[in-house]
């Protein structure tokens, strides 16, 4: 029986404990098997875990007893980055430093020998010094390698306590039977110093995590923690916490203050920094009716706001949102390493017994063949084959949310790359998105320009019937026809049993005619219905509007023959969006192919594609609103890899059906659900920001798997035919982990081409760049 996917609830749980990829694996396996979930999937670089399960009130408890079971600690999902956010860089280095100070004694005769010193510590302080590392600070290892084996399965901490247990061991053996007055060679240095070497690794694994989610911490600082609210039966101003703001209070927002929530601005004109959340430098004009958003900055007037959205309803709380999921996501590529890493973990015991019994036969001591062994078990950790792609999204998402690119899922962020096609929804997207009516064109021919249509009998009236027909209407043409009328002071008529034909335009009864009781019928209409109308419209009509690229909307009568008249042509005109042009330039040069797709006549797309540098051949014109995800899915068919980018409701279908969909930010909610990528502001250049960003990240990711295979294919021969010893292949499987980490976090200096040195405007403020 397959459960409906609506019906699952999503639940995040923090899972601290994990080491490896091993250790990822047992965890979504014990998460699995908690009746209810459907699917679970572990972070190991975020240490949390994403659930798909059915409701239920003892769910949550369940869920924590099976990752407790499972020999990991549950922990709240909020507070692994609340706890990060606070630490110093040194948090957690004690045990480290204890560890590395035990260990030095052990390594000093080492480093000595080069130098001709030859000294060595007696028997008893070498086992003084390594036992406390070996049972005290090493002590998680058992812990975690004995919940392991009880769980039938392997990780990181089972190989390092084995093979430190095992140097340990041998060291005692060797003492045990070493003659009276004979110092024989141990290895306690190599057990304390494989332990301390881990525990340094590990250390700098959880600083560079820090440094990798520092985004979402940023993005958390800009909240502010008190807010001047408005008392409205006094007057007077009191300062209260943020998280007691109800929507509607009226807020007290000073120069140089944060905006503490989402609101609309009731009194008073300023300028707004909103740099945080949209990686655009230049402040933002706002007055009275203007909406502001919580954690932007408040320039130099003072603002009275009422608060609008509050909580996980505001936008800078949902952006936190959306970056916490793209890096707790797993990658696509991921399930090929935890794949890998389900069996590594197994066959590294294997080997290791086979280097044990082929030393030991080929006629090596026990001694020997004991320590190749431990050098087998201590190069094999995979923890930097579970790091590799996890601590990428994490760098690669923290980085584009800087720059005003939100990726919602790491699987968008990995496919991003591989694009090779990007349709364009026309208006709002390419376009400013607020048209203006221009002029009317009677059905005789008569032209009447914006300007003149208040001293017009005839259009005044036409006017006023559009206007009554688009009067409920939220389409940018309606809005536009609206407009004009107020400006030329016409008042709409009354309408009734209006309706909208999707895609096509609107109809309903007018009053003020002379018809019957109920007024005129009148529709206004796209070019695509008067043609399904059987309307004729001759090019002497459309030939001047087209060439100008001019959208047009068709008047007709409705009359009692059912026998639509062609009364007027209303011409409307959009502008492109500023850089749009840039942006589709910049695009072509990478190689991609760019499409429009439009729901307005040919010729008016036309011609905006021509002023935007796109061929005349990659126009899909007058398709209507739910045909668009099948224009999508027809370039995909195809072979291409595509992008879809949108702003409307209308366009959710197709950023569903793209390989990749990109919503902008100030769209619509049902866009932005949508779309795998959300642009935080209206600067198109951020499309090939985010198919460049998606191309570093994903190059990291093939860089450290590289790398953290090469370490263990390389490793493993090596130790197991002698030729590393259990220190140096601690210092190599501790830096394996170092180098992954180091390696992503370069990431981290990547800016928006728009933001380089040298670019000018684009460069980002001072609370752009803290974000990441």
């Amino acid at each position: 029986m397959t459960t409906n996917t609506a019906t699952l609830q999503p639940i995040d749980l923090g899972v601290s404990g994990m080491t490896c990829a091993s250790c990822v694996g047992r965890v979504e396996r014990a998460l699995r098997k908690v009746p209810g979930v459907q699917e679970a999937s572990v972070n190991l670089a975020t240490e949390s875990a994403r659930v798909m399960a059915v409701p239920d009130d003892e769910l949550q408890a369940r869920l924590r007893r099976a990752v407790r079971d499972a020999g990991y600690e549950p922990r709240e999902a909020s507070s692994l980055e609340a706890g990060e956010g606070s630490d110093s860089a040194w948090t957690g280095f004690g045990p480290v430093a204890a560890g590395l100070l035990l260990c030095a004694p052990l390594v000093a005769p080492m480093l000595l020998a080069p130098f001709g010193v030859h000294w060595m510590l007696p028997a008893w302080w070498q086992f003084a010094l390594a036992a406390p590392v070996q049972f005290w600070l090493g002590a998680h290892f058992y812990r975690a390698g004995w919940h392991a084996v009880r769980a039938g399965t392997g990780n990181m901490d089972l190989l390092v306590a084995m093979g430190t247990s095992a140097a340990f061991g041998l060291s005692l053996w060797l003492w045990w039977r070493a003659p009276e007055g004979h110092a024989p060679h141990l290895y306690f240095e190599a057990s304390a110093v494989v332990i301390a070497l881990v525990m340094l690794g590990k250390w700098l694994e959880a600083r560079a995590k820090r440094q990798a989610t520092s985004a979402i911490r940023a993005l958390q600082a800009l909240r502010p923690e008190v807010a001047h609210l408005l008392n409205p039966r006094n007057g007077k101003l009191s300062d209260v916490p943020v998280s007691e703001l109800l929507g509607g209070d009226r807020l007290v927002v000073l120069p140089g203050e944060r905006v503490p929530a989402d609101s609309q601005v009731a009194e008073g004109s300023s300028s707004v920094d909103e740099s945080m959340l949209t990686g655009e430098p230049l402040p933002v004009p706002k007055s009275t009716g203007d909406m502001v958003t919580g954690g932007s900055v408040n320039g130099e007037g003072r603002l009275l706001v009422e608060v609008r959205a509050v909580g996980a309803e505001s936008v800078l709380a949902r952006i936190i949102r959306l970056v916490e999921d793209a890096q707790a996501a797993k990658a696509p590529i991921q399930r090929l390493v935890d794949k890998v890493a389900a069996v590594f973990v197994p066959v590294v015991l294997g080997i290791a017994v086979v280097t044990l019994l082929g030393w030991w036969l080929a006629g090596a001591d026990a001694e020997s063949a004991w320590v190749h062994a431990v050098a087998v078990l201590v190069i094999a950790c995979p923890c930097a084959l579970g790091l590799a792609t996890p601590v990428s999204v994490m760098a690669g998402t923290g980085v584009a949310a800087r720059a005003g690119i939100l990726i919602k899922d790491a699987a968008a962020l990995e496919t991003a790359h591989r694009v090779d096609t990007v349709a364009f929804d026309k208006t709002g997207t390419l376009t400013v998105g607020h048209p203006r009516l221009t002029a009317l064109l009677s059905a005789q021919g008569e032209h009447i320009h914006a300007n003149e249509l208040g001293g017009h009998g005839d259009a005044r009236r036409w006017l006023e019937v559009a206007a009554a027909l688009q009067s409920g209407s939220s389409h940018p043409l309606a809005r536009a026809v609206l407009d004009a009328a107020n400006a030329a002071g016409i008042a709409a008529a009354q309408a009734h049993d209006l309706r909208a034909v999707a895609g096509r335009g609107m109809e309903g009864w007018v009053s003020g005619g002379t018809a019957s009781a109920n007024g005129e019928r009148w529709a206004l209409a796209s070019l695509r219905w008067c043609e399904e109308l059987s309307v004729p419209i001759g090019d002497a009509l459309l030939g001047p509007l087209g060439t100008q690229g001019a959208t047009v909307s068709a008047l007709l009568r409705l009359e009692a023959a059912d026998r639509p008249a062609l009364v007027a042509l209303l011409a409307f005109a959009d502008e492109p969006k500023p850089g749009a042009a840039e942006a589709v330039a910049r695009l072509r040069a990478r190689g991609l192919r760019v499409v429009m797709i439009s729901g307005d006549n040919r010729r008016a797309a036309e011609a905006m594609a021509m002023r935007l540098g796109i061929d005349a051949q990659e126009v899909r014109a007058e398709v209507l609103p739910g045909d668009k995800a099948a224009e999508v899915r027809a370039l995909r068919a195809q072979g291409r890899v595509v992008a879809m980018v949108g702003d409307g409701a209308n366009d959710a279908p197709a950023l569903a059906a793209a390989d990749v969909g990109m919503a902008m930010a100030n769209g619509t909610d049902v866009a932005m659900e949508a779309a795998g990528i959300t642009l935080m502001r209206g600067d198109l250049s951020l499309v090939a920001d985010a198919f460049e960003v998606s191309a570093r990240t994903v190059a990291k990711i093939r860089q450290n798997l590289f790398w953290a295979f090469a370490y263990n294919v390389a490793g493993i021969p090596l130790a197991a035919f002698g030729l590393l010893s259990p220190v140096v292949a601690g210092a190599a499987m501790a830096m394996s982990s170092v180098s992954v980490m180091s390696n992503a976090l370069l990431l981290r200096r990547w800016r928006p081409s728009g933001t380089k040195e040298g670019s000018g405007s684009r460069r980002p403020s001072g609370d752009q760049a803290s974000v990441g």
